[in-house]
């Protein structure tokens, strides 16, 4: 990885537009595409869990994000912004996905209700 106050001097005088990635690939070209997943659980009670994002566009192609390591806490009627990453940018998204899991195999199964949501293109924003 790189070190952005290294850059610092580099990147600010510069006329022409700069893009600046807040994680990066390991793939070819290293860029990552962010979204700010922002949604509002609809629970009767806590879960604990990873989300799994995956967006569509209107051909079909498909682009999944980037897994999160941690777990996360979903309260009821509660607010939840997810910072996610994926490998390819989609101008027209036609579908999103959300997978819910607990990643055990022991208990029983739960879902995770979701009231409302939005998806937002970090490295596009007029999206």
């Amino acid at each position: 990885g790189y070190h952005a106050d290294r850059w610092k001097n580099l990147l600010i005088p510069c006329s022409s537009p700069t893009k600046a990635y807040f994680d990066t690939s390991d793939q070819d070209p290293f860029c990552m595409y962010n979204y700010l997943l922002d949604f509002t659980t609809w629970n009767k009670s806590i879960r604990r869990g990873f989300i799994q994002v995956k967006i569509i566009d209107y051909a079909g192609n498909t682009v999944e994000a980037q897994k999160n390591s941690e777990a996360s806490t979903f309260q009821q009627y509660k607010r939840v912004k997810i910072l996610t990453g994926f490998h390819q940018d989609i101008e027209k998204i036609a579908k999103i996905s959300l997978t819910f899991s607990t990643n055990t195999l022991i208990g029983p199964k739960h879902k995770l209700r979701i009231l409302q949501m939005k998806l937002k293109s970090l490295n596009n924003p007029e999206r």
